[in-house]
């Protein structure tokens, strides 16, 4: 089979011939249809994540794809893959055939196309847990949401909106507004994240989800104790069984079209333009790897 295999961090990858798997107690192959191309493989790549797979390895913690043997799942099983280790401890989905873990598998719904089904675990869960797990959102509350263009923050707009909230998109070239909103969702860190604080009321609360505009925040700590907001991080390795809880429900919403997602379909063998692809600001959705 054809497999996308990175032989040393921030090297450029490569689309090789690699032996097909074999079928194994507790582990299930698929075969894959599409493969998404995130920020968590991005960082695995270049080095810079907690674990990695021995090199040289196979990239990709996400992917939808059709049951080819399992001693779980029926042959001809429409599925999606997140996590379990899939491109962190050991080689992932960037393949044509996708040796995985069990637990790692989920059943997809006959109308959510593959791509979808591929891109949707992380973006999706993390707006949910973020605001209904970590958050605690209550419906009527005024909600601020950073990088609201982009596929975790786009979702975060449509899930509050459905939870009856006021939704407002942080436009960071613009001075925050009076300290009315009652939550933060922030999915860019950085300077944008300080610079949207003061927006939120006294007793507030904000979640960080992501820090693309950079890892670091500065804060006046004798302002910030006065205003008492909450900062609250998601961590969704830790959350994940809360987001695979959300997962049935998500893919309805997105079945029936209450929620959209963008996704951009890349080749295989274009794993390294999808990569250069989601580095780029502004871009919109997903981008997943297609055979």
């Amino acid at each position: 089979m054809k497999a996308i295999r990175i032989h040393g961090f921030d090297a450029v990858p490569v689309l090789e011939e690699v032996a097909d798997p074999v079928a194994r107690p507790g582990r299930t192959i698929v075969r894959m249809q599409a493969a998404t191309v995130g920020h968590i493989d991005r960082t695995v790549w270049r080095g810079s994540f907690l674990r990695h797979p021995p090199l040289p390895y196979t990239p990709g913690v996400e992917a939808a794809g059709i049951v080819l043997a399992s001693g779980r799942y029926e042959v001809g099983q429409r599925v999606w893959l997140r996590g379990s280790g899939l491109g962190t401890l050991f080689d992932g989905t960037w393949c044509e055939q996708i040796d995985a873990p069990d637990e790692a598998l989920g059943l997809l719904p006959d109308a959510v196309p593959m791509a979808l089904g591929a891109a949707f675990f992380s973006p999706t869960t993390s707006a949910w847990v973020a605001l209904h797990e970590v958050a605690k959102l209550q419906a009527g509350e005024q909600v601020l949401v950073t990088g609201a263009s982009g596929a975790v923050g786009s979702l975060v707009m449509q899930l509050a909106r459905d939870a009856g909230c006021v939704v407002t998109p942080v436009d960071p070239n613009t001075a925050p507004a009076a300290a009315s909103a009652d939550l933060l969702i922030d999915t860019v860190g950085g300077h944008v994240l300080a610079a949207s604080l003061p927006a939120v009321r006294p007793g507030g609360r904000a979640v960080l989800i992501g820090y693309t505009a950079g890892p670091t925040l500065q804060l006046d700590i004798a302002h910030f104790l006065q205003r008492d907001v909450a900062l609250m991080p998601l961590n969704m390795f830790r959350r994940e069984a809360e987001g695979r809880a959300a997962a049935p429900e998500l893919l309805a919403r997105l079945a029936d079209g209450r929620l959209h997602l963008d996704v951009q379909s890349f080749a295989l063998a274009d794993a390294a333009i999808a990569l250069d692809w989601i580095a780029q600001r502004g871009h919109r959705g997903r981008a997943v790897l297609v055979p």
